[in-house]
This record gives C-alpha cells, sequence and structure tokens, in this order.
C-alpha cells in the first residue's frame, strides 16, 4: 500500500495529462500501458529485489550484494537523479502551495472561469511569486527530513491519496458535464499514431518510470523494509495497476476540460494548473461553496502528495550522503539543499523571465524534466534490470519472486527488458 500510495500523486496529475496532449491523445495512453505492464513493471521487481534483498541504501545495496565490484558507482546514477527530480519538483510543488494559497482567500475567480484559465500565466511572470513559492516548498522539504516528521507527513499522505482519488472521479464526472467537453473525450478514445514517434514512446516510458518512482532508489528504499513473508509480485502488480488506473483518470478529469476552456491540449507543463482553475471557477458559477470547499481539499491533496514525493528524493540523497561520508544529517542536508536551490531557481524562472532562454527549443525546466525521466531514471532502471537478471544468482532472485509466473517474469528481465530500454532510448536520440 505505501508503494502505491508513493506512486499516486502529483505525477499522474500534473505530468501525465499533458504528456498525452503531447503525444496524440489515446495514442500515447496505449504506449504508457504496454510500457508499464511490459517494462517499467518488471523494472519495479529488480528495484524491489534488490532492496528486500540488501536491507539497505543505494550504494549499500550494491556493495552488500556485489561486494567489491564495480556495481555500486552506477548508483550514482540514481543519486543524482533524486537531486535533479527534487530540484525541478519543488517548483511544481510551488505551484500547489501557491494556488492552495489562492483557494484559501478567494484568489481563484470562482464563478469567473475565463479569468481563471490566466491565473498561472500572471504567477508565472512574476519572478517575486514562482521563486517564492519554490523556496517555501523546498525549505518545507528539507526542515520536515531533518527534523525526523517524515512518517507523520506519510500518515497524513494515507488520508489525503484516498481523498484525492475521490475528488478525480467527481472531477471526471463534472468535467464531462462541461460545454464542448466532447472533444476531450474523441481526443482519447480516438487515438492519433501519427502523433507517436520514436520521441513519444520514450516520453511514455519517462513517464512510467518517473509517475512509479523507478530507477532513483526510491522503490529500493521502501522495498527494504518489506517484511520477509511479503510478496513482491503482488506489490508490483497492485502498484502498477492503481498507477495506471489513477493515470488514466486524471486524464479524463482534464482533457474535456482543456477542450471546454479552449486550452490546447499541447501547452506543456502548466497545462493543469491552466485547467484546473477553470474546471473550479466554472463549479462556482453554480455552487460557490461547494467550489471553494473542493478547491482547496484539492490544491491541499496535491501539495500533500508532492511533498511526499520531494520528501522521498532528498531523503535518499541525504542517507546516501550520511552512509558514504559519515556526516551529520544537517550538513548531508545542505550538500544537496544549496546546489538544489541554484538549479531550482532558473527552473521557476523558465515560465516567466527566463523562458525565452532555451537549447534546441528546451527551456531549462524542460531539460531538467527531460534529463531524469527520458535519461537517467531509464538508464537507472536499465542498471538495476542488468544486475538482477545477470549479476544476482538466479535462486536469490527465485526466493524473492517465487511462484508460478517466476519463469516468465526472470525471462523477461534478462531478455526483454535491457533490450526494450535500450532500443527506445537509442531511437528517442537519434
Amino acid at each position: 500500500m505505501a508503494m502505491a500510495g508513493s506512486a499516486i500523486g502529483l505525477g499522474n496529475i500534473w505530468r501525465f495529462p499533458y504528456m498525452v496532449g503531447e503525444h496524440g491523445g489515446g495514442a500515447f495512453i496505449i504506449a504508457y500501458i504496454v510500457c508499464s505492464a511490459f517494462i517499467a513493471l518488471p523494472c519495479f521487481l529488480c528495484e524491489a529485489v534488490i532492496g528486500k534483498r540488501a536491507r539497505s541504501g543505494v550504494y549499500g545495496s550494491f556493495e552488500k550484494l556485489a561486494p567489491g565490484s564495480k556495481w555500486k558507482w552506477a548508483g550514482g546514477i540514481s543519486i543524482l537523479a533524486c537531486f535533479v527530480i527534487m530540484s525541478y519538483y519543488s517548483v511544481v510543488g510551488g505551484w500547489s502551495l501557491d494556488f492552495l494559497v489562492r483557494s484559501l482567500s478567494g484568489g481563484l475567480a470562482p464563478g469567473r472561469p475565463d479569468e481563471a484559465v490566466g491565473i498561472f500565466s500572471k504567477m508565472a511572470s512574476s519572478p517575486l511569486e514562482s521563486i517564492t513559492g519554490f523556496l517555501l516548498f523546498l525549505m518545507a522539504t528539507a526542515l520536515i527530513v531533518l527534523g525526523g516528521i517524515k512518517k507523520g507527513i506519510e500518515k497524513f499522505t494515507k488520508i489525503t491519496i484516498p481523498i484525492l482519488f475521490v475528488l478525480m472521479i467527481a472531477l471526471v464526472v463534472y468535467s464531462l458535464s462541461l460545454p464542448g467537453s466532447g472533444g476531450g473525450v474523441k481526443y482519447i478514445i480516438e487515438p492519433d499514431f501519427s502523433k507517436l514517434d520514436a520521441s513519444g514512446w520514450a516520453c511514455a516510458l519517462g513517464q512510467a518510470f518517473f509517475s512509479m518512482s523507478l530507477g532513483v532508489g526510491a522503490v529500493l528504499i521502501y522495498s527494504s523494509f518489506m517484511k520477509k513473508d511479503e510478496r513482491i509480485l503482488r506489490a508490483g502488480v497492485w502498484t502498477s495497476v492503481s498507477d495506471t488506473f489513477f493515470a488514466i483518470i486524471s486524464a479524463l478529469a482534464i482533457m474535456p476540460a482543456v477542450f471546454a476552456s479552449g486550452l490546447e491540449p499541447g501547452v506543456g507543463p502548466a497545462l493543469v494548473y491552466e485547467t484546473l482553475p477553470y474546471i473550479f471557477a466554472s463549479m462556482g458559477v453554480e455552487t460557490p461553496v461547494l467550489s471553494a470547499v473542493v478547491t482547496t481539499a484539492f490544491f491541499l491533496a496535491i501539495l500533500m502528495a508532492a511533498l511526499t514525493s520531494s520528501i522521498s528524493m532528498l531523503d535518499v540523497c541525504v542517507e546516501h550522503a550520511v552512509e558514504q561520508y559519515k556526516c551529520k544529517r544537517w550538513m548531508a542536508m545542505l550538500l544537496f539543499v544549496v546546489p538544489g536551490i541554484a538549479l531550482g531557481v532558473p527552473c521557476a524562472l523558465s515560465f516567466g523571465s527566463l523562458k525565452g532562454a532555451t537549447l534546441f527549443g528546451l527551456t531549462i525546466f524542460d531539460i531538467c524534466d527531460f534529463l531524469c525521466s527520458n535519461i537517467l531514471m531509464t538508464l537507472g532502471a536499465l542498471v538495476f534490470a542488468l544486475f538482477v537478471g545477470w549479476r544476482m544468482k538466479k535462486a536469490d532472485v527465485q526466493e524473492e519472486l517465487n511462484g508460478p509466473l517466476f519463469k516468465v517474469v526472470y525471462f523477461m528481465i534478462r531478455w526483454v527488458v535491457p533490450p526494450a530500454i535500450l532500443i527506445i532510448f537509442i531511437s528517442n536520440l537519434l
């Protein structure tokens, strides 16, 4: 349940819908389901096997299972990915914090849908607002990791995630009732495979990895606390199915509203934060009180989901530094938070004053997102798969994945997953 809870959250609500919008609607969803079932799920199992078997951090796990080898240095990919994700993900968390404050103060234009659409662009164009939200979110993450109250946040998230799920179902129903929403449904149901090129497949794989937090050591850390009799395969299937279902629900909630509001589905990372205010403001025309309550509850829930993810990313980095360099926890935290601020501030300004600072058409924020989801997480997952499939003893792997499907799963880990990842990865770079 804990791993499923970590997978379901802001990655589904914020990232998945705009990926659907950029890569052919239903065509991307089909690619995402294929990548989740046949690549991401086996990668999840590999990472969980390592964590449960070694019961240590990323570096420590490789050192314990392959002592004296150079495998542990591959763990550096996971640490780097965690650091970059923490930095730019805190920008998105800052947006959620900003929108929560606005919902509490009535600043999301309840009852005025046309005004609500432009709220995000106004916020993003203000350096003060963008950087303040980012810094507050990152500082909250750092203080929680430093103060050791992570468990309290995780318990709170176990409450907010189900609430978030119920709210998303309600938003699907409401979004489908908006005038012009049929175009969004058609966009999802009728896939446009002409837009699904090598880049689309790479993004589908990257989204599957990003959403399930694969290749960064987060699943490894979670599984290191699993009981001996807990079944990894069951946890993996449950997490994958839950994550995919929630992602599709998010697309069904967002895409009809995108077409109803007249927005472009391929607008990018800002899509959800331009669409949701429109939905809530439209709701406020008839039921202003209900709109205010739902809006506040929704942004509180996604803020907590974002906070939990950022905590896990920073925690992986801090635990690594403490374990490897034997330094105090606060020093380890500063080692990553200070550079994180240096990287995160330009990301926060990528939607405003630094919007024109691009490389190959990508803003600084886009570069960080591409680097993590399409390169670092992909390579990290590949390393875990190669280690389980070709370095660990088959008997040890079977002990953790024992069951009637072991032969099929083990075959996929060795002969399907690595080639599939490499083919998608290389074709995207060509």
